[in-house]
């Protein structure tokens, strides 16, 4: 009969572990929900992606390429499979990895659309300032 009380102790921890790591899963969402604001890194271009054939894009026209493991993020910050976003023209936020492949992509939501200005290109980000803070960009 002692195992069965050690076998009831196990259940009810792994019970509250489980309900632990379920609400700190929620509140992590609540939490970017609430906040309404992503932080995109000073790196980050925007641009229309246009995913074709995966890996194989266009962005702002021209052809690209994404990276082995690229992140693509939706407007709700959830991740989004490169296929089922095929054809569809999006505007993003994005960073290239060394070798110039598209690494991270957000789609971005009616908040951050109207988020102007922001660079389209590496040269524009090289001259204008960024507002880690205030996720704003002020041209010089």
């Amino acid at each position: 009969m002692h195992r069965c009380a050690v076998n009831a102790l196990s259940v009810g921890v792994l019970l509250t572990v489980t309900l632990s790591a379920t609400l700190y899963a929620t509140s992590a969402v609540a939490q970017i929900q609430l906040q309404g604001q992503r932080n995109f890194p000073a790196t980050a271009l925007r641009g229309e992606l246009r995913i074709t054939q995966p890996p194989e894009a266009l962005m702002n026209g021209q052809p690209a390429r994404l990276a082995p493991g690229a992140r693509i993020r939706d407007t709700q910050n959830m991740m989004a499979m490169s296929g089922a976003l095929a054809g569809l023209p999006l505007l993003v936020h994005y960073t290239l990895d060394t070798q110039g492949l598209v690494q991270d992509v957000w789609v971005l939501n009616e908040g951050e659309r109207a988020r102007k200005p922001w660079p389209s290109s590496q040269s524009q980000a090289r001259q204008w300032v960024f507002n880690p803070a205030a996720q704003t960009w002020s041209r010089p």
